[in-house]
């Protein structure tokens, strides 16, 4: 288990948005637990990426642990140019590079994420859910983030969607914090 400190950024560059990158979006799917490495690996290379990783707490022997954990197990984003994608494979940790066909739509989504995480919500990984009634935050740091609202355990959850993967997470919000969004 990596400390703290040995952990890779979630962002390469660190603390820069997303949104900002320039180049073309691909999605690594990664061989097993190798995520992190590849992250590593990237910021050896100077090659822009996103890892949105969650902590985990546990406890073995009276002692406490925290990890940090991919969100989406198996999976980085990547952007960049062809060279870029060369140096990737070159690493020998990706299983396959998954081709963004809609490249907007990847860049809002993952940026949704990017905004959950740094505003220190506790993200977990959720389920996909297909499209069904789509919300949004009306207040505090998560405001605008849309998403499906579920109840889960007495929590209302807004569940953020990366729907090329088929993949989300779910942040617990209050429910005076959220509007429907009315899709006509």
């Amino acid at each position: 288990m990596l400390k703290e400190s040995e952990n890779p950024p979630i962002t390469w560059p660190v603390d820069k948005n997303i949104k900002d990158f320039t180049g073309t979006w691909w999605v690594v799917h990664t061989k097993s637990r190798n995520e992190k490495a590849l992250a590593s690996n990237l910021v050896a290379k100077s090659v822009h990426y996103f890892l949105p990783m969650v902590t985990k707490i546990s406890r073995k022997s009276g002692r406490k642990f925290k990890s940090f954990l991919p969100l989406f197990s198996g999976y980085l984003f990547f952007c960049g140019n062809e060279n870029d994608r060369l140096e990737v494979l070159k690493t020998n940790r990706a299983a396959g590079i998954i081709e963004v066909k809609n490249q907007p739509e990847l860049i809002e989504e993952l940026a949704q994420i990017q905004r959950a995480i740094v505003s220190g919500a506790d993200l977990a990984p959720h389920k996909y859910i297909e499209k069904g009634k789509l919300c949004r935050v009306t207040s505090g740091p998560l405001s605008d983030l849309k998403g499906i609202v579920i109840e889960s355990r007495d929590q209302t959850r807004l569940i953020l969607q990366i729907d090329m993967l088929g993949q989300s997470a779910s942040v617990e919000i209050a429910t005076d914090m959220i509007e429907v969004i009315d899709e006509d």
